[in-house]
């Protein structure tokens, strides 16, 4: 092991504290908040970032580029000229790959498919181990409440400029392109449409996040904590809190055990 390797391992044990500061909409402070350990405690893991990453953005890509080949080019029915005896090329079709005008060998199609499919545990691991780095870098904020009773570009503007009077984040309102991703816990239609002149602004609700939107952005701002990192917290394992969802029974019986699979079959037949 070389010593690079030990000094970047060692970095990784030491423990970053987990007290964060939450802040107003005026940028003072507000309260303070022990962020779980589960999303903002996790190493650094570039391989599961980058195939999630990929994944995201082969699963957006539609393909525009299209080419016809011999079969859909126009015309070529008729022979060119006989096969024999006039000391030229035998062809059948005027509509060969080697023809003027004819179709084209081995082109992009529109029926391309890039879709790549990622297990939901990777996907959840992977958006918290993006958003350990982020905090860990000092790009995490936290944000009480956003609250406007009319939409205006003009509030939002302020209240951009009071959360960047917070320390470390005096850049949230200067940097030109890729600033924030705003995370809100909920529907906001008058604070989606103030902040929607903002081009380097990405306005999104926590249950839509994916890792893209923390990758673009150099600051995360997550408003609402308490009911943002709930929902997060319900995500640190996503198979088991779907079934909870689906079956009642699950969450009552233990994990891995002959009886939680009783419980799951007896429930869902109608069994008491």
């Amino acid at each position: 092991m070389t010593t690079a390797t030990t000094k970047e391992n060692k970095k990784q044990k030491k423990e970053i504290s987990l007290d964060a500061v939450v802040y107003d909409s005026k940028g003072k402070e507000s309260s303070k908040l022990k962020l779980p350990a589960k999303i903002f405690g996790l190493p650094w893991n570039a391989d599961l970032v980058h195939q999630v990453a990929v994944s995201y953005a082969s699963n957006k890509r539609t393909p525009v580029a299209d080419t016809k080949d011999r079969g859909d080019v126009r015309g070529g029915g008729k022979k060119p000229w006989r096969q024999k005896g006039t000391g030229r090329a035998r062809h059948g079709s005027r509509r060969s790959p080697i023809w003027r005008g004819g179709g084209i060998t081995f082109g992009p199609t529109k029926e391309r498919n890039f879709k790549k499919k990622i297990n939901a545990k990777m996907k959840s691991k992977a958006l918290f181990v993006v958003l350990s780095k982020k905090w860990k870098d000092g790009d995490v904020m936290f944000v009480d409440e956003i609250s406007l009773k009319n939409p205006k570009t003009k509030d939002a503007k302020s209240i951009l400029k009071n959360l960047s009077s917070a320390p470390g984040f005096g850049m949230v309102r200067k940097k030109k392109n890729n600033s924030a991703s705003i995370l809100l816990p909920e529907k906001q239609l008058s604070v989606s449409k103030s902040f929607a002149n903002f081009s380097n602004l990405n306005l999104k609700l926590v249950k839509d996040v994916n890792v893209l939107d923390l990758l673009d952005y150099k600051y995360v701002i997550l408003v609402g904590p308490e009911k943002s990192l709930k929902f997060l917290e319900s995500k640190v394992n996503p198979v088991r809190s779907s079934r909870e969802a689906l079956n009642p029974a699950f969450a009552k019986a233990k994990p891995h055990s002959r009886a939680r699979q009783v419980a799951g079959r007896s429930a869902s037949n109608g069994v008491k």
